[in-house]
Order: structure tokens, then sequence, then C-alpha cells
């Protein structure tokens, strides 16, 4: 059995070594985690607003709009390594709430409050934030007031998947910014770490997404981490369906959860411990999550549900044996997130700055 291939000692090691470096990098301003991706079933929803997008969109106002975007945040992420999963985290929890239109961006002042506000946002990482302002910084300097907010967070997390080892996709652009950002729509709109699959297929099918596509955009756990808090109920007073107390949740890797343990006993002290979703290869694009799914080594509730559930194991299987597949499905999935309530034309403008509004929010 795959427990049996992984021997104690090597997983020890691996996380002691995962935890300290995710220790760091959620010390970073605003914390940080992985992109905690999901699901669905349906039709996307349409673009609202005024002309098409296309990925030609730039090609006569910003001509080397994409040749920016990619060297900025390629830089960052050279610098700080987390910057793609905190870039995939918040390109989804900006898409997923009221369309790709950069309303995750808007940061709060005393007058009016925002998405940063919603509890599952704090934890945003200030890295990926930082990526998209500096990137917004080399474009006004090129083509002022030409290129969306929306658009260098679309384009940043196609560069940053492709850059760490997985698929390039089609990203059409021409996307306008939001004028308005809610405090409470993300806790609301956004999946949590303890969600049941049946939750998540009911969220994402509400929205038009497949359970393929569920599984699919779950993979971008490859990259990232979570904080202790998300997984604690695993490892400390576990109980089964039955109530019968148990050392761990059984489902996990023994090894694994014994580690886990002793990186995470001083959580409630320090709630920047945090260890990576893929403890094999957390730096690398790859379809390891799945693997590692497959050997008990799945770090949040969600993502053993996905390996557990009949609807969706199948799935797991599939990709952990052909990356292939999994590139070609999380490639067909990031293109439709990409488009999903996306603004365009009145509907939104270009901001000068990414962290406000040109002229104030829009009068509810």
């Amino acid at each position: 059995m795959y427990q049996r291939e992984i021997s104690a000692m090597r997983l020890s090691l691996l996380l002691v070594a995962a935890a300290l470096s995710a220790r760091a990098a959620a010390q970073m301003p605003l914390g940080g985690q992985g992109p905690p991706v999901a699901p669905g079933g349906g039709q996307v929803q349409p673009v609202v607003g005024g002309g098409p997008l296309s990925p030609e969109f730039y090609s006569q106002s910003c001509p080397r709009a994409e040749r920016i975007i990619a060297e900025v945040v390629q830089a960052k992420q050279m610098a700080n390594p987390t910057t793609a999963a905190g870039v995939l985290r918040v390109f989804f929890h900006d898409c997923f709430v009221s369309g790709c239109d950069a309303s995750v961006l808007i940061a709060s002042n005393q007058f009016a409050k925002s998405e940063h506000d919603a509890e599952i946002n704090h934890s945003l990482p200030g890295d990926a934030f930082d990526a998209v302002v500096r990137a917004k910084l080399a474009l006004e300097l090129e083509c002022p007031g030409v290129v969306s907010c929306a658009d260098i967070l679309a384009l940043a997390s196609r560069v940053l998947v492709t850059m760490t080892g997985g698929p390039r996709y089609p990203i059409s652009l021409g996307r306008r910014d939001s004028l308005s950002s809610s405090p409470t729509a993300p806790d609301v709109e956004l999946p949590h770490a303890n969600y049941t699959v049946d939750r998540l297929i009911q969220m994402f099918g509400a929205k038009g997404f497949t359970v393929q596509e569920l599984v699919a955009l779950s993979g971008a756990h490859t990259l990232g981490f979570s904080h202790c808090k998300e997984f604690a109920d695993r490892l400390y007073n576990f109980r089964d369906k039955g109530g019968k107390p148990e050392d761990f949740d059984p489902s996990m890797n023994p090894s694994y959860a014994k580690g886990l343990q002793a990186v995470c006993r001083d959580y409630l002290k320090d709630p920047t411990i945090a260890a990576f979703n893929d403890i094999m290869t957390p730096g690398k694009f790859d379809n390891m999550y799945f693997v590692n799914l497959e050997r008990g080594l799945g770090l949040l509730s969600t993502d053993e549900e996905l390996f557990t559930d009949p609807r969706t194991k199948a799935l797991v299987q599939r990709y952990a044996a052909n990356s292939t597949a999994f590139f070609d499905d999380f490639g067909r999935a990031m293109e439709k997130l990409s488009l999903f309530g996306v603004k365009t034309g009145a509907e939104g403008e270009v901001r000068r700055r990414c962290d406000a509004y040109n002229n104030g929010p829009m009068p509810k």
C-alpha cells in the first residue's frame, strides 16, 4: 500500500522543512495561503456590459502589456517563491465573488469597507497584492489608463502557473474593474476548508461549474500552504462519525498526521504556523496533489473528501495517473473561470490604482 512506500523518517523531515518554509511565508503581510480552489455544474455566467473580450485586446493600445506583466511577476516569484500560490488564490477569491473584476483588490478605508474585511480574506497574501501593484505601476508608465487591474490579475495568474511548471491556457482580455466591493459577500460565496463535497458541488454548480472542473481546479493546491487552524480538527480531539475518539483522522497517513501534530502543537499561540498543501513538491505545479490524496497525504478535509466521495474519486485517480489529463482539464477550467461574471464597457472602469476606485464606489 502507498502508506508503506513513505518512511516515517522521510515524512518527518519533509514536514519540518515544509513547515519552516510555510511559516516564514505565513508571516508576510496579510498572511498567506494557497488557493483553496474548488468546483460545480452548469453554464458559466455570461460576460456583461460592452464589447467582446479578445486575446488581442491590447495589441494596438498597449502591445507590450503581457510582456511587462510577465517580467514583473516572474521577478516577484523569484524573490518570493510563495507568490504564485498567493496570486492564484487572490484570483479565485476575486472571480468567485462578483466575477473577475478586481473587486478583491480594493482597499478598505475610513469611509467604506471592502472585500478585504471579509474574514475569509484576512489571510490573503501580501505578496500577491504587491505583484499586481508592481505590474500596474509598470504598465502605467508604458500606457497609462489602458490595462485594467482585472486583466493584470488574470494574466499574472497564468504567467505564474506556467512559470512553476503548469499549463499555458488561453486568456481573453478587455475586463473592466469593478465599481463596488462587498465586505460580506466573500464569506458567503467562497468555499471553506471544512465544506463537504455535497456543499461544494452545490455552491459551484450554482455558478456554472461542473464536478470535473471542481476536481481540476482543486489541483491548484499543488502550490501554497494552509494555516494549522484550517486542518487542526483532523489532528486533535478527532472523533469518527459514531463519536469514537481517535488519535487523528484515520484517513490520514499515520506518519504524516503525527508529523503535523508536532508541527502544529502551538498553533493556538502562534496562528502563523502553517504547512504546505503538497508536502512532496510544494513549489512545483504538477499532479502530485492527486498522488498525495491516494497516499493519505491530503492536508484539508475537503481534499480528503475528493478521494473518498464516489462522484470525485475516479477523477482524482485519473489526474494522479495522468498529468497531461490534469493539465488539459485545469487549463480549460481556468479559462472558464477567467470569464466568470466579467464586466466590460460601462459596467466598470480602468482604475488608475488597483486598490482604489477612480471616483469612489458606485452608489448603491
